[in-house]
């Protein structure tokens, strides 16, 4: 009989057996590593990069004129109009010299009108009744002269009436003068004339001043910027409000140049701000830069936005998924399992329990995963498990990604 002794030993050995050939089998075996299973399926490429909201037609609004603010009608993020009031500056004083130039105005068409309608006709009666004092004198003297050739009128007679036809000639010409003077051609009325445009130009520029102590937007717009608060003391040249004038909303982004290639105009993207990142708005790619930043290698990149949220701010932060292209089957591989030494790229993949390196050639990369144009086949399985060695044995475990 087996004393208990003896059987506490002989079940440790056992295990201690069993151990071994465990760990001996699975020696032989293999660590476990990671594999995918290749298979074909849709394949979008996209490219994502960081980008930022433009305010392409950004607008400083300032006044013209030395003043103190009363109030400020808009705040920032408020869209306003053509014409509507942004700022009003304090404006008492102009008013009382816009009323006192219309004063003046008014004064000076009272001269103007005097001077037209009431020494005018007066001149001009002086002037009728010299021209008919001058042609009754015509009519006398030739009648006289007549008489005198015939012997009925003496030369002492028609002397006098040579002199008083001179002297209805002087009035007429006298009449005349003062007419024009009184006229509106004549130097009176003209400085009457001039006195008017002057008035009339002082009120119009009163009027203006006036009218620059309201500031307003020239274009539709939403205020970026506001720099200026009731009582603040401005002058030319200082920048009160930055307007942005933009009729449609814009993005802006630096791109790698190597992605040039898969870049054109007219290609739709999915952004989403960092604010909002759970709110995608479509947007669309209408111009890429010419030219390569050299220092950054990259190239510019400009998007529209048909439908903008509400949330959207100039010069906030974006991140843009631009689809450059669609494969309906293709096969792909995470970017990690992909090996690069110069210009070969390599994958291991795992081959009745050993793990071997295939050279593949790849197309596309979008995000985190590369096109295989060749080296692999539907069923094969990748290693995604760094660090091992080819002709390894080892057991795999698909990944769950």
């Amino acid at each position: 009989m087996i004393s208990r002794k003896t059987l506490v030993l002989l079940v440790l050995a056992l295990l201690v057996v069993g151990a071994g050939a465990f760990a001996l089998a699975r020696k032989i075996q293999g660590p476990v590593v990671e594999v995918v299973r290749m298979q074909a399926g849709a394949f979008e490429h996209s490219i994502v990069v960081s980008g930022r909201v433009q305010a392409p037609n950004r607008i400083e609004i300032g006044s013209v004129i030395t003043g103190r603010v009363e109030k400020v009608l808009v705040e920032e993020g408020a869209i306003v109009t053509p014409g509507q009031p942004l700022i009003l500056l304090e404006a008492s004083e102009l008013k009382a010299a816009l009323e006192q130039a219309r004063a003046a105005e008014g004064a000076a068409q009272m001269r103007v009108a005097s001077v037209r309608e009431l020494s005018l006709p007066q001149s001009n009666d002086a002037v009728v009744q010299a021209e008919a004092q001058l042609r009754f004198a015509e009519q006398e003297y030739r009648r006289n002269r007549e008489l005198r050739d015939k012997g009925f009128v003496s030369e002492a007679r028609l002397q006098d009436l040579e002199r008083l036809l001179a002297v209805a000639k002087s009035q007429l010409e006298a009449a005349r003068t003062q007419a024009q003077a009184q006229d509106t051609r004549g130097v009176s009325a003209r400085e009457a004339v001039v006195r008017e445009r002057e008035a009339r130009a002082a009120r119009e520029l009163a009027a203006s001043r006036l009218a620059q102590t309201t500031i307003r937007a020239s274009l539709p717009g939403t205020v970026l910027a506001r720099a200026v608060e009731p009582g603040d003391i401005v002058s030319p040249g200082k920048r009160l409000l930055v307007v942005d004038s933009s009729s449609e909303t814009r993005l802006t982004a630096q791109i790698d140049e190597k992605n040039l290639p898969y870049l054109k105009a007219g290609q739709e993207a999915l952004a989403s701000s960092e604010a909002f990142p759970d709110r995608n708005f479509k947007a669309v790619l209408y111009y890429v830069s010419p030219g390569v930043d050299t220092t950054r290698g990259s190239v510019e990149a400009r998007f529209r936005v048909p439908e903008p949220p509400s949330y959207l701010r100039a010069d906030m932060t974006v991140s843009i998924d631009i689809g450059v292209g669609r494969r309906d089957s293709a096969l792909t591989v995470p970017a990690e399992a992909v090996r690069e030494a110069g210009n070969t790229r390599t994958v291991q993949v795992v081959r009745d329990g050993t793990v071997h390196s295939r050279k593949v050639e790849t197309g596309i990369r979008t995000g985190s995963r590369y096109e295989i144009l060749s080296g692999l086949a539907e069923g094969d399985s990748v290693v995604l498990t760094r660090g091992m060695e080819d002709g390894a044995r080892v057991r795999t475990q698909e990944a769950r990604r």
